[in-house]
């Protein structure tokens, strides 16, 4: 969107290519990809006129945009054609609320934390990217914002300010960091005109008392629904053995009953190595269940196994197959976690437990 609002400006027509057809016939063709397993079928290097970049092509030695053109305010006009003629064929406007309703950006860019899994490892800090008004677009009702780590900024109080004075409705769809919490971070951000639910991260169980400090004092002043996602099935150590896979189902389990006990919500963050998983039925049964929070609040592992295999045919579902196999194999483990429920945590008081940090 902001390559095509700045040649908007320079006077260029623009247009949003769904296909690989006739390339050739353009002055300029971008190409971006975000993931590396999206497919590209041809030969962009064949192509004079064609210019490509991204995480997916180029992981963390991405290059970034031209200052021109990456603070340019995005073309927000650019997916509409393509957004009407889907809701025309049938889909629902939901599903486009990002394209249609909010104004997107960063504030800041950049993390320090350089965790092994992630991209974005070539920042050693968190950094001012852009102001607000740059993308803002006062049509739009709502505000998204893709920073990094916000909290990691020295400014996050003003940013946040700022947002408040736009008396817009925002979010920070990337998520936060849990771990740089404090009662006045949690104060002000509970008390924002706040979009959706609130989004965090526990990625990894050796962060357990900390993350368990962080949501007692998040929880004194946030009773809106809260998120964190739950990395799995990625091992730091790059062994992936059965010792390992073993110990991250609990080590998910765990995690998961935490949120449980904090009223919050996991959801399950498969690493792509989780294919390659003796127990990657256990994966996708987690994910299913903890994803979607109706089921999730309402019901325990094992009863949203059962649930799931009572609702499909029983030729085509291998939920409970992939339960039972499990509980048979590691029954301690299964005896430990799978009848855990969020609604039995309902009400017990553990934020008197919080010590601040």
């Amino acid at each position: 969107m902001k390559i095509s609002g700045y040649h908007k400006e320079i006077g260029d027509i623009t247009t949003l290519l769904m296909n690989w057809n006739d390339i050739d016939k353009y002055d300029k063709v971008y190409v971006s990809k975000v993931f590396d397993y999206s497919i590209v079928p041809i030969d962009l290097d064949t192509y004079g006129n064609v210019e490509y970049g991204g995480t997916g092509f180029f992981y963390d030695d991405a290059k970034p945009l031209p200052e021109e053109i990456e603070h340019h305010k995005p073309d927000y006009n650019l997916y509409v054609p393509w957004v009407n003629e889907m809701i025309s064929k049938g889909r629902k406007r939901k599903e486009f609320e990002y394209y249609l309703d909010y104004s997107i950006g960063f504030t800041t860019r950049g993390c320090f934390r350089k965790c092994s899994f992630c991209v974005n490892k070539k920042y050693d800090k968190v950094q001012l990217h852009s102001p607000i008004e740059e993308f803002l677009d006062e049509n739009k009702k709502y505000i998204c914002l893709l920073d990094d780590n916000i909290l990691g900024h020295p400014e996050w109080k003003e940013i946040i300010n700022k947002l408040k004075l736009t008396n817009k409705y925002f979010q920070f769809k990337q998520g936060m960091d849990e771990r740089l919490i404090t009662e006045e971070k949690a104060k002000i951000l509970s008390n924002c005109k706040y979009k959706g639910d609130y989004i965090f991260a526990f990625d990894n169980i050796n962060d357990k008392e900390l993350i368990k400090n962080k949501l007692s004092i998040w929880k004194k002043h946030c009773n809106k629904t809260t998120k964190l996602y739950v990395l799995c099935a990625y091992d730091r150590e790059n062994k992936y053995d059965m010792e390992f896979w073993e110990q991250d189902i609990i080590n998910t389990f765990e995690r998961i009953k935490i949120l449980m006990q904090y009223q919050c919500l996991p959801y399950i963050m498969r690493f792509k190595n989780y294919e390659l998983s003796p127990f990657r039925g256990i994966y996708i049964n987690l994910a299913s269940w903890c994803n979607q929070p109706n089921f999730f609040k309402k019901k325990s592992f094992r009863e949203w196994c059962i649930a799931d295999a009572e609702r499909k045919p029983l030729k085509t579902c291998s939920t409970l197959q992939y339960m039972n196999e499990f509980e048979q194999k590691y029954p301690e483990i299964a005896k430990k976690y799978f009848d855990l429920k969020y609604e039995n945590y309902k009400g017990i008081d553990i934020i008197s437990n919080c010590v601040t940090m």
